[in-house]
Protein backbone atom coordinates (compact mmCIF):
# COMPACT_ATOMS: atom_id res chain seq x y z
CA UNK A 1 0.00 0.00 0.00
CA UNK A 2 1.09 3.53 -0.78
CA UNK A 3 -0.01 6.59 1.16
CA UNK A 4 -0.48 10.22 0.19
CA UNK A 5 -0.12 12.23 3.41
CA UNK A 6 -0.37 15.97 4.08
CA UNK A 7 2.52 17.33 6.16
CA UNK A 8 0.37 20.06 7.74
CA UNK A 9 -3.23 21.09 7.23
CA UNK A 10 -3.54 24.81 6.54
CA UNK A 11 -6.90 26.57 6.74
CA UNK A 12 -7.53 26.30 3.00
CA UNK A 13 -6.86 22.56 3.13
CA UNK A 14 -9.22 22.08 6.06
CA UNK A 15 -11.98 23.87 4.11
CA UNK A 16 -11.34 21.77 0.99
CA UNK A 17 -12.80 18.38 0.10
CA UNK A 18 -9.37 16.74 0.25
CA UNK A 19 -8.50 14.03 2.75
CA UNK A 20 -5.26 14.39 4.74
CA UNK A 21 -4.42 10.70 4.25
CA UNK A 22 -5.23 8.54 1.25
CA UNK A 23 -4.06 5.01 0.46
CA UNK A 24 -3.51 3.41 -2.93
CA UNK A 25 -2.72 -0.10 -4.14
CA UNK A 26 0.15 1.07 -6.36
CA UNK A 27 2.68 3.88 -6.38
CA UNK A 28 1.70 5.21 -9.80
CA UNK A 29 -1.86 6.01 -8.66
CA UNK A 30 -0.56 7.59 -5.45
CA UNK A 31 1.89 9.76 -7.40
CA UNK A 32 -0.82 10.88 -9.83
CA UNK A 33 -3.11 11.87 -6.96
CA UNK A 34 -0.38 13.67 -5.00
CA UNK A 35 0.76 15.65 -8.04
CA UNK A 36 -2.81 16.52 -9.01
CA UNK A 37 -3.55 17.68 -5.46
CA UNK A 38 -0.44 19.87 -5.36
CA UNK A 39 -1.20 21.41 -8.74
CA UNK A 40 -4.78 22.20 -7.73
CA UNK A 41 -3.86 23.53 -4.29
CA UNK A 42 -1.07 25.73 -5.72
CA UNK A 43 -3.51 27.19 -8.26
CA UNK A 44 -6.72 27.54 -6.23
CA UNK A 45 -5.78 28.04 -2.58
CA UNK A 46 -5.02 31.48 -1.06
CA UNK A 47 -1.36 31.51 -2.21
CA UNK A 48 0.06 31.81 1.33
CA UNK A 49 1.63 28.36 0.92
CA UNK A 50 3.37 26.32 -1.73
CA UNK A 51 2.72 22.58 -1.95
CA UNK A 52 5.25 20.00 -3.21
CA UNK A 53 5.42 16.21 -3.21
CA UNK A 54 8.29 14.50 -1.40
CA UNK A 55 8.74 10.79 -2.17
CA UNK A 56 9.53 8.85 1.01
CA UNK A 57 9.19 5.35 -0.40
CA UNK A 58 5.75 4.03 0.46
CA UNK A 59 4.60 7.49 1.56
CA UNK A 60 4.22 10.51 -0.70
CA UNK A 61 4.34 13.47 1.66
CA UNK A 62 2.80 16.73 0.51
CA UNK A 63 5.09 19.37 1.98
CA UNK A 64 3.73 22.79 2.90
CA UNK A 65 5.96 25.86 2.75
CA UNK A 66 5.22 29.56 3.21
CA UNK A 67 5.48 31.63 0.05
CA UNK A 68 7.93 34.51 0.25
Amino acid sequence: MYTVQMEKECGCFKRSDYSATQTFANKEDAQKEALAMCEDMNETFCKKHNFQVEDQGETLLIKVALND
